[in-house]
């Protein structure tokens, strides 16, 4: 099918549409990021900072985008394409949004890898964690993050480089992008390396496949996130 790079992208065209990793010099229908794509159908110039679009969603889309394989790119981002056309919010809607990416990050994704790697009372205790939606919310879950951190990396010593990588945080990686940044530095560095230490160590105890329902509830669970960061503008119409 050959898509028109001239003009507005139609929507019935995204199904010939294939994203690719990075950002690219032209339009091109087979390697496009997510965020080129939202350009191109929104009928803006060449860019993957479209200006109708989300900044902190964009940041982490862009992210998730680069590292997600090729068929889950296709699968999962493909169809919020349209719903982030006009996602472009106010400072205090975009200030929401990366207090939803920490939260997800510090209360989702980390103690998700870190019941994998058997750390069970560290995960509930970070679920139990009030919701991180400011500075005092942040603050108060650092102690929390800090000791769910310091086993799990207790845990990871005997963990193998290989296996670490290969549980990958794709999902983090980009809430980790979108965050609110001067939390992010201290708490979601936390969060991080909380959930990389535990990835590593469970993948030095199970088969890779068993990573794979955690991998997969986790990019369930972002996919959720990006629905609710959207509907964040969505909710203001």
């Amino acid at each position: 099918m050959s898509l028109p790079i001239d003009r507005p992208l139609p929507p019935d065209a995204l199904d010939g549409l294939v994203l690719d990793v990075g950002s690219h010099p032209e339009r091109d229908a087979a390697h496009l990021c997510v965020m080129e794509a939202v350009a191109w159908l929104a009928g803006e110039g060449h860019s993957d900072h479209p200006a109708c679009a989300s900044p902190v969603l964009g940041n982490f889309l862009r992210t998730w985008n680069d590292a997600l394989g090729d068929r889950d790119r296709q699968r999962l981002l493909k169809p919020v394409i349209p719903r982030l056309i006009g996602t472009a919010g106010t400072p205090e809607q975009e200030d929401r949004r990366s207090w939803m990416a920490l939260d997800w990050l510090c209360r989702v994704q980390a103690p998700a890898w870190l019941r994998l790697a058997g750390l069970t009372v560290e995960a509930e205790a970070l679920e139990a964690s009030a919701p991180i939606g400011d500075r005092a919310a942040a603050t108060a879950a650092q102690p929390v993050l800090d000791t769910a951190r310091a086993h799990a990396a207790a845990a990871r010593a005997a963990a193998r480089a290989a296996a670490r990588a290969a549980a990958g945080t794709a999902a983090g990686t980009a809430a980790w992008a979108a965050a609110v940044d001067g939390a992010r530095d201290a708490v979601g560095h936390a969060a991080g390396a909380a959930a990389w230490d535990a990835a590593g160590h469970a993948a030095d105890a199970a088969a890779e496949a068993a990573l794979g329902p955690t991998a997969e509830t986790l990019q369930a669970s972002a996919l959720d996130l990006v629905g609710r960061m959207i509907a964040v503008t969505e909710e203001a119409r």
